[in-house]
C-alpha cells in the first residue's frame, strides 16, 4: 500500500496552509452569514459549502504536488478517527426510535406532565441533564435521551422550544465538560499534558460560576413567563390521555434508560451499551405494546409514526410532534454533513494546515493574559473550523504548551481553555457536528436556541475575565510540564 507523503510543517508556507482555510471562511461568510442576514437571499446549503471547500482543498493540494492517493489516505485516516462519533449518531437514532415505540419516552413525558410544575420547567430542563451528563459523561446521550423527554414535557406544557433546547443543551454540556467519563474532558487533559483531575478542578473556576448564572436566568424566566401561559389544562389532559391510549405503561420501561446509565457509570464502551438498550427497548415493545413486529422494525429503521396506533380515531398534533421521531435514517443529514466536514479536514491535515495557521496567527501573544486569551481564541476558531474537539485539543494544545511553560502559566489553564471555548462552542456553530446532532435530536434550529444557551454564553464571559484578572490561573503554582 502506498504511504502518505511525509510532510514537515516548515516545508509548507503560511500562505499555502492558510489558502483552503481562507476559502472555507469566505464561503461561510458569504453563503451562511451575508446572504441570509444582509442580502435577503437564501443561505447556501451547508453540505455544498463543504463540498466546495473540499474540492478547493483537493485542487490546492494537487497544485502543491500531492497525489490523489496521498490526499485520499489522509481523508480516510481522518474519517477513521471520526467513525466512533458517527457510529454514536447512528446509535442515537436507533435509541430514540426504540425508546419511543417501547413507550419509555412517552411514559416519562406522561408522568413528567403530572408532577413537574410549569414555573420550574426551565430550571429543571437545565438541572436534570446536568446530573445525567455528569454521571454518564455524554452530552449527546443526555440530550438524545432525557433531553427528548424534557422536550416532550415542554411541548405538552406550551414551553418555549428555544429556551428548553438551550437549557437542555447547556445542562448536557456541563457534565460533558466536568465528568471524568467524558471523552472531550480526557482528551483536553491529554492535549495539554495534565492530570485528568487537575484539569477538572481547573474547570470548576469557569464552569461552576457559569452554571450558577445560567440556572438563575432559567429560574427567572420560569417565574416571569411560565410555560402554562400558552396551553390550557384541558389541552394538557388531552395530551396525556392520548399518550395513555397509545401506549401501555409499566415500570419495566425504565430498564432501557437504566441500562444506559449503568453502562456509563461502569465505563463500558458507549456503542455496545446503546445498542443493548435498543435491543432491550425493542423486546419490551414486543411484550408490552400493541404494535406489530413490523411496526417495531419500521420504527427502528425509519422512526416511530403515530399512524401505527390504528385503534385511535385521531391523534392530537402535539402528540404527533413528540412521538414521530427517531430511526436509523433520522440522522442521515447530520451524518452526511459530518462526512463532508471530515473530508475537508482530512485533506488539509496532509499539510498540517491548522497547526501552521494557529501558530502564526497567535505568535504576537507575549504576556500571560494575552497568551491565555489567545489560546481561548485559537480554540474557538479551530473548533469552529474543524468541527472536531478531538483535533482541537491536540492542535491548540501542541501550539501553546511551550508558550504556557515559558511564561509560567499552569497547563491546567491551557487544558481548561481548550474546553471553555471549544467544548462550549460546539452547540452554537450551525455547521458543527454537535449542532447538527442537537437540531436533529431536539427539533429546534440553532437560530432559535443559541441565545438561550446561557451556560456557554456565560462561560464565554467568565473565562476571559479570569484570564485578564489572573484569578484561578495558578500563577504561583508549580508548572505542570
Amino acid at each position: 500500500m502506498a504511504q502518505i507523503k511525509s510532510t514537515v510543517p516548515s516545508s509548507v508556507t503560511f500562505g499555502q496552509a492558510a489558502a483552503p482555510i481562507a476559502f472555507l471562511l469566505g464561503i461561510i461568510g458569504y453563503g451562511l452569514v451575508a446572504r441570509p442576514l444582509f442580502l435577503d437571499q437564501p443561505g447556501f446549503p451547508l453540505e455544498l459549502v463543504f463540498v466546495m471547500a473540499g474540492a478547493f482543498a483537493v485542487a490546492h493540494l494537487r497544485y502543491l504536488g500531492y497525489s490523489w492517493l496521498d490526499i485520499q489516505q489522509s481523508v480516510v485516516s481522518r474519517l477513521a478517527k471520526a467513525m466512533p462519533a458517527i457510529f454514536i449518531l447512528f446509535a442515537i437514532g436507533l435509541l430514540i426510535a426504540s425508546w419511543m415505540v417501547s413507550g419509555t419516552i412517552p411514559m416519562l413525558v406522561y408522568y413528567g406532565i403530572a408532577i413537574i410544575r410549569p414555573e420550574v420547567l426551565y430550571p429543571l430542563a437545565f438541572l436534570v441533564p446536568v446530573v445525567f451528563s455528569t454521571l454518564t459523561g455524554t452530552s449527546w446521550g443526555s440530550a438524545g435521551t432525557i433531553g427528548v423527554v424534557i422536550m416532550g414535557v415542554g411541548v405538552a406544557s406550551g414551553a418555549n422550544p428555544g429556551i428548553l433546547a438551550g437549557a437542555i443543551i447547556g445542562g448536557a454540556y456541563f457534565g460533558d465538560k466536568l465528568s471524568p467519563l467524558s471523552d472531550t474532558t480526557n482528551l483536553a487533559a491529554l492535549g495539554a499534558g495534565v492530570e485528568l483531575y487537575d484539569h477538572i478542578r481547573s474547570m470548576l473556576w469557569t464552569t461552576v460560576p457559569s452554571a450558577v448564572i445560567a440556572l438563575t436566568l432559567y429560574a427567572i424566566l420560569g417565574l416571569m413567563n411560565p410555560p402554562q401561559a400558552t396551553v390550557s389544562t384541558a389541552d394538557a389532559e388531552a395530551f396525556s390521555a392520548a399518550l395513555d391510549e397509545m401506549f401501555n405503561f409499566s415500570f419495566l420501561l425504565l430498564l432501557p434508560p437504566a441500562l444506559v446509565l449503568w453502562g456509563s457509570l461502569k465505563r463500558y464502551p458507549t456503542i455496545p451499551v446503546l445498542i443493548g438498550s435498543v435491543i432491550l427497548a425493542s423486546l419490551l415493545a414486543i411484550v408490552l405494546q400493541p404494535f406489530t413486529l413490523a411496526d417495531i422494525l419500521f420504527s427502528v429503521r425509519d422512526g416511530f409514526n403515530a399512524e401505527m396506533a390504528t385503534w385511535m380515531p385521531s391523534v392530537p398534533e402535539g402528540v404527533r410532534t413528540l412521538v414521530d421521531r427517531g430511526g436509523l435514517y433520522s440522522m442521515r443529514e447530520a451524518i452526511f454533513t459530518a462526512f463532508l466536514v471530515f473530508f475537508f479536514i482530512g485533506a488539509i491535515d496532509l499539510i498540517d494546515a491548522m497547526p501552521i495557521v494557529v501558530n502564526r496567527v497567535f505568535r504576537f501573544a507575549k504576556t500571560r493574559s494575552a497568551t491565555i486569551l489567545s489560546a481561548l481564541g485559537a480554540t474557538a476558531v479551530t473548533n469552529a473550523m474543524t468541527s472536531n474537539q478531538y483535533a482541537t485539543s491536540f492542535i491548540v494544545g501542541d501550539a501553546f504548551r511551550r508558550r504556557f511553560d515559558e511564561l509560567g502559566i499552569s497547563r491546567r489553564v491551557l487544558s481548561r481553555s481548550l474546553e471553555d471555548t471549544g467544548t462550549m462552542l460546539e452547540s452554537l456553530v450551525p455547521w458543527h457536528a454537535t449542532a447538527l446532532f442537537m437540531v436533529a435530536t431536539l427539533g429546534v434550529p440553532v437560530a432559535d436556541y443559541w441565545y438561550w444557551q446561557f451556560l456557554s454564553l456565560a462561560n464565554f464571559i467568565v473565562a476571559p475575565v479570569l484570564a485578564i484578572t489572573g484569578i484561578g490561573c495558578f500563577y504561583n503554582s508549580k508548572s505542570d510540564a
